[in-house]
């Protein structure tokens, strides 16, 4: 007879509760903890495999091959391409391309692999008449339009695919639990149980995961911990671009991105964002900087604006696109007390342009030049870029990869780049652009007046 387990799962962090209460103890929310009813007798029938232990100086370190998906962008998210058994989670809002993506990767794919794309939110037909659009033509693409876990492991078991795509998480079911699709305990559940499938049968996975309105993959926390590797792909609604954002690799770097842009023939790699990011910038207005970022290993340039604008309510606001509020609200506080530029009874507001997010200390003094400039309302000359970490007391800190930043301002056509004083040691020679060094937050001013 089967085991019934009732548990209570909370729907937004996806922790297990003993009892229902009306608050989670784990995240705080409120009215999230739903009662879920588990059959813990019997687990799907996974392909066989033999496990066996194995000492430590038998296991193979030569380096396995990767499967190219024909997009150099993906590619580089991944860590080189595709993994076998790898298993890669790919979320993002709906209608932001994944099943595009996904469709379009089957094109190079296909070529001498067997390919199962599963999908449970379209017909066959919707995803023939994607394919056509696309120009995806694969004798090797098989369509299988199904969301009940068990049926789909059979069908993986009869046609040996090379590569599995489920589209997406949300819709899947297993029989032995009761909750309703797209519940934390069937998102959790299923993607355990395609997981081991992966790993036994050393087959690709690819899980499609739709995000929720905080942004995070709908559903536990944890299914990111299942996976191998987790990318988000991002994009504003108005905008016909698109951001690939790898948050979790376990077979390469986590802060590599690839760029796209959605036509009416599918997504395109951008192979040049700095281009892109710089294009339509203004000339002679201040508040503009232009930064030198790292996203993984490409240096990117990037376009920050500052704004400083009288206060009209008792506290003054500070605001921000793209960029951390807590790092703005230092940034303001080592400029006034620091360097003597108030901005205490002035609302600030600074945008990273093109929908990215600068993250790493460099992109502190391009910022603080923005807002310097924004104040004093001085233009900054267009071929002027920077890069550097502003201390607390106004110092200008080293950063890494120096050379690969001056290089890619160079390569765009920059005359000048204001470093960090202490980046000039062991720096390359650069004749074909002006590199000079600052110490503090009023020598970068000057460098740029």
């Amino acid at each position: 007879m089967a085991k019934k387990k009732t548990t209570y799962v909370c729907t937004e962090c996806g922790v297990t509760h003993s009892a229902w209460s009306g608050r989670c103890f784990s995240c705080g929310a409120w009215d999230t903890i739903q009662e879920e009813v588990v059959d813990v007798s019997s687990s799907p029938n996974l392909p066989q495999g033999q496990s066996v232990a194995t000492p430590l100086s038998e296991v193979s370190t030569e380096s396995e091959s990767r499967i190219l998906s024909g997009m150099a962008e993906l590619d580089r998210v991944l860590g080189g391409g595709i993994v076998k058994g790898g298993v890669m989670l790919i979320g993002g809002s709906p209608g932001i391309g994944k099943s595009t993506l996904l469709l379009q990767i089957c094109k190079t794919i296909g070529q001498g692999r067997k390919i199962l794309y599963v999908s449970g939110e379209e017909s066959a037909r919707q995803i023939k008449l994607r394919a056509d659009r696309l120009q995806v033509i694969s004798d090797s693409l098989l369509l299988l339009c199904e969301t009940n876990v068990e049926s789909i492991l059979e069908n993986i078991r009869s046609e040996k695919p090379d590569v599995v795509i489920i589209d997406s998480i949300q819709t899947m079911s297993l029989t032995d639990i009761t909750s309703s699709p797209g519940s934390v305990t069937q998102v959790r559940e299923c993607t355990s149980v395609f997981t081991r499938m992966a790993k036994l049968a050393d087959i690709p996975l690819f899980i499609v995961g739709h995000v929720n309105k905080d942004g995070a993959i709908a559903g536990p926390k944890v299914i990111e911990h299942i996976v191998d590797c987790v990318l988000y792909f991002e994009g504003e609604r108005h905008s016909s671009y698109r951001l690939l954002r790898c948050a979790k690799n376990r077979y390469g770097a986590t802060d590599e991105i690839g760029m796209f842009e959605m036509t009416d023939q599918g997504l395109l790699e951008v192979e040049n964002p700095s281009l892109l990011l710089l294009s339509g910038r203004p000339t002679n207005v201040s508040g503009i900087c232009v930064a030198c970022t790292i996203e993984g290993s490409r240096p990117v340039l990037a376009e920050v604006q500052g704004l400083v604008s009288p206060s009209t309510f008792g506290n003054p606001r500070r605001m921000s696109t793209g960029f951390d509020n807590y790092r703005l609200a230092l940034l303001l506080a080592v400029l006034e007390k620091r360097a003597g530029y108030y901005f205490s009874n002035l609302d600030a507001y600074v945008n990273v342009i093109g929908g990215l997010t600068l993250t790493e200390p460099a992109a502190d003094l391009p910022i603080a030049l923005a807002l310097i400039t924004g104040l004093k309302d001085v233009p900054v000359s267009d071929g002027i870029a920077a890069f550097g970490e502003v201390g607390l007391t106004g110092e200008i800190r080293s950063v890494s990869n120096a050379n690969a930043r001056i290089a890619e301002a160079a390569r765009l056509g920059f005359t000048k780049v204001i470093i960090p004083h202490h980046n000039l040691q062991g720096l390359a020679s650069h004749d074909d652009i002006e590199v000079v060094g600052v110490k503090t937050i009023q020598e970068a001013f000057e460098a740029i007046s």
